[in-house]
């Protein structure tokens, strides 16, 4: 239950982040900025909450999150921008990323409060 209270938590973040950055700066829809959260939600929070983040600190945690953010939103935007040259969508996708990696700075240290970065299946097995 507590992995999904912090999905719910990271999804709307992330999705106010990219819905006023993309849909209102760069003429994305509701819908463009929703399938970008759900992608970028489920590579980060594994990657970078739940395995980065226990691993090193927040800081290289949040980093990780800049650059997962960065190439999602330029990757998934890419067949999404009808009519966006390829500079202004790494700059529409450099705005989010850095947003997204304070806002991440901050969400962190909910996962770590509530020690959800150190998960039994994240641990390795010893049979």
């Amino acid at each position: 239950m507590a992995h999904i209270k912090a999905l719910a938590i990271k999804g709307i973040m992330t999705l106010i982040i990219l819905y006023l950055v993309l849909g209102l700066g760069f003429n994305f829809t509701f819908g463009d900025a929703l399938l970008m959260t759900i992608v970028l939600g489920a590579v980060s929070y594994f990657t970078g909450d739940l395995y980065v983040l226990p691993k090193w600190n927040n800081i290289t945690a949040a980093l990780a999150d800049f650059g997962l953010a960065f190439l999602v939103v330029w990757l998934v935007g890419m067949p999404l921008s009808m009519g966006i040259s390829g500079g202004k969508l790494a700059f529409a996708a450099l705005i989010s990323a850095i947003i997204i990696a304070v806002a991440e700075y901050f969400f962190h240290f909910y996962i770590m409060r509530k020690d959800l970065g150190n998960s039994r299946f994240l641990e390795p097995r010893s049979e």
